[in-house]
């Protein structure tokens, strides 16, 4: 089926595949290019603060060189009991993590933020929404969390699972919370709406979350 085409630039700042994978499912042509920022936490951040702001600091370094685009930023934050889960980044880290979650709710904050830099855009500014998916995860043991591990090999994934993959052998639930939102247009915009931002930001939303809907299905 061949692409969609847009009338802008439509770029994806990340090097995520999983990410590439889920936008290339709206069938609409796109860039992925890597931004290059520091994505520690803050001190006294709030993981849902941590998330928008990463998304919204991802979409402003593409935006730097790349003018006269739609950028779409995007990260991910989990929480344990308000502690934050991040990327374990090694199979020992990893099987910790799932040994820490297993049997208990993690709470997964997804950050989207949309931005619109083209200069004769009447929706110029940027749109971000936070979506909290609530995850419970299944008493596994040891052994069965060590298995999925070597099979999947999450190690670039806060919480060491993936949910739109095999992830969902370890998720028992899902639940989702409304999404907390930011929209700040530019100057003189402010009774505009960002349309072509929030439908992206729907459409992305669909896909992120497909199968957060199917396992409570």
């Amino acid at each position: 089926m061949p692409l969609t085409p847009l009338p802008y630039r439509l770029i994806l700042a990340s090097s995520s595949a999983y990410r590439r994978e889920l936008l290339s499912r709206l069938q609409l042509p796109f860039e992925s290019i890597a931004p290059d920022i520091d994505e520690s936490a803050r001190p006294g951040e709030l993981p849902e603060q941590t998330a928008m702001r990463l998304a919204h600091e991802k979409a402003v370094a593409i935006a730097a060189t790349h003018p006269e685009s739609i950028i779409i930023g995007s990260d991910q934050v989990a929480t344990l009991d308000g502690e934050q889960i991040g990327k374990p980044g090694n199979h020992a880290a990893a099987l910790l993590q799932l040994q820490k979650m297993r049997g208990k709710q993690v709470v997964f904050h997804t950050a989207l933020c949309v931005l619109d830099c083209r200069s004769d855009s009447e929706t110029k500014g940027f749109d971000i929404q936070n979506i909290q998916t609530l995850v419970h995860f299944r008493d596994l043991s040891d052994a069965e969390l060590d298995a999925y591990l070597r099979i999947e090999q999450p190690y670039d994934c806060a919480g060491s699972a993936k949910n739109e993959a095999l992830g969902i052998a370890i998720l028992e639930k899902n639940r989702q919370r409304r999404p907390d939102r930011t929209h700040r247009p530019a100057p003189n915009r402010a009774h505009r709406h960002a349309q072509e931002a929030s439908r992206i930001i729907l459409y992305l939303r669909e896909y992120l979350h497909i199968n957060a809907r199917n396992a409570d299905n």
